[in-house]
């Protein structure tokens, strides 16, 4: 590996993972407001997000096998390059019809650099010798608070959202796509058996992959029911409605900072059950909001807390799954996991979003329980 002091491998995969997270939390920080903008119902919203989750479910189907076949890095730069340009084409939709095809792209290249920037720190980490998977997880988180921030900054000063989402798509290639440019020797099988893109999930594999859904249906909540829920039900404004999902963000930032150590200490499947209870006892805190909303803030956040270690914990254990190909085994969980993150949250639209949040709650117990499933013992 050679380049500049300054491209050290954990700086080039937190790079990967804060620009995803700033995409996403850009997004997500609009929700509410690109809403308003094109008269949607519930229903609609639905419809769209479920778009977003069927291009992120597509690219699932082959980001695995070309990780393995093509080496991590060259889908990371790829896939970053595609997402800032659909981010683009997503701030500039004019109509309903516009909006849902920028939101199938917008998925499609997310859940693409997401398979990509996890394999390739799957890749470092191993390189590292040390546990920093969370700490990229963390980067992420960081980065969708900085976007769903940056929409409540856009939304106080009436900037337009096609502006903002040029605007940091610009910025945020121009500052970090140079660190995915990192000279790195990766992991590629040549003639992987099967021709599954994705391994079929059974016993260890299923159960992680439970967890991960568990968890990617919380973030999924979060993300794009959050503000809408504290405007319209805790009567919250729009700008002070995104401040939830900020929140949770933030919450999830400083936990996966520390996540590592207390795995070290704890070990996965205790870290894993104190953070089902710990979402458990924050979405509780939601249902119980409608008193004010200070007690919905705190609910967001201990769902962050609850959140942070699951999807960094289930990441690693399929990279070290000696029964499939890491590409696989990861894009495997992902599909769980960003499946439910994309697909949930439409489903819920669908019913209703306090009964949603109940349904939530409920798997963020299934974690607790299912929590030894992380052990490779």
């Amino acid at each position: 590996m050679r380049g500049p002091k300054l491209f050290t491998p954990w700086r080039s995969i937190a790079a990967g993972f804060l620009m995803n997270g700033v995409l996403f939390g850009t997004w997500a920080g609009h929700i509410a407001s690109v809403k308003d903008q094109f008269s949607l119902t519930d229903p609609d919203l639905s419809n769209l997000l479920l778009l977003l989750g069927l291009g992120a479910l597509l690219s699932f189907r082959f980001a695995g096998r070309l990780c393995d076949s093509m080496g991590a890095p060259r889908i990371t730069r790829a896939a970053a390059c595609a997402l800032l340009v659909a981010t683009v084409f997503l701030g500039f939709a004019q109509t309903v019809q516009q909006l849902g095809l920028s939101l199938f792209l917008f998925g499609m290249c997310h859940g693409l650099l997401d398979v990509a920037i996890n394999n390739w720190g799957s890749e470092v980490e191993k390189h590292m010798r040390r546990s920093v998977m969370s700490s990229f997880h963390a980067m992420f988180s960081l980065g969708a608070g900085l976007g769903a921030a940056k929409g409540y900054v856009a939304a106080v000063y009436d900037v337009r959202t096609n502006i903002d989402f040029l605007i940091t798509a610009v910025l945020t290639g121009g500052i970090l796509g140079p660190f995915l440019l990192l000279d790195w020797q990766s992991t590629v099988l040549k003639n992987v058996k099967g021709a599954a893109e994705l391994a079929f999930p059974r016993g260890a594999l299923l159960l992680v992959g439970l967890i991960a859904f568990a968890s990617g249906l919380g973030e999924g909540m979060a993300a794009h029911w959050g503000s809408v829920h504290l405007k319209e039900v805790i009567k919250t404004t729009e700008q002070h409605a995104i401040l939830g999902y900020v929140g949770f963000c933030a919450a999830m930032v400083i936990m996966r900072l520390t996540v590592d150590s207390l795995v070290t200490r704890l070990g996965p499947v205790m870290v894993t059950r104190l953070s089902g209870v710990s979402a458990t006892c924050g979405i509780s805190l939601i249902l119980l909001g409608f008193s004010g909303p200070f007690v919905s803030l705190v609910g967001f956040m201990l769902m962050g807390v609850g959140y942070a270690a699951i999807m960094p914990l289930a990441f690693k254990w399929a990279a070290t799954y000696p029964l499939v190909p890491p590409g696989q085994a990861i894009a495997t969980v992902a599909t769980f996991a960003y499946g439910a993150m994309a697909l949930g949250p439409p489903a819920i639209g669908a019913l209703s979003r306090h009964f949603g949040f109940f349904i939530v709650g409920i798997f963020a117990m299934l974690v607790a329980v299912l929590a030894p499933a992380l052990d490779h013992k």
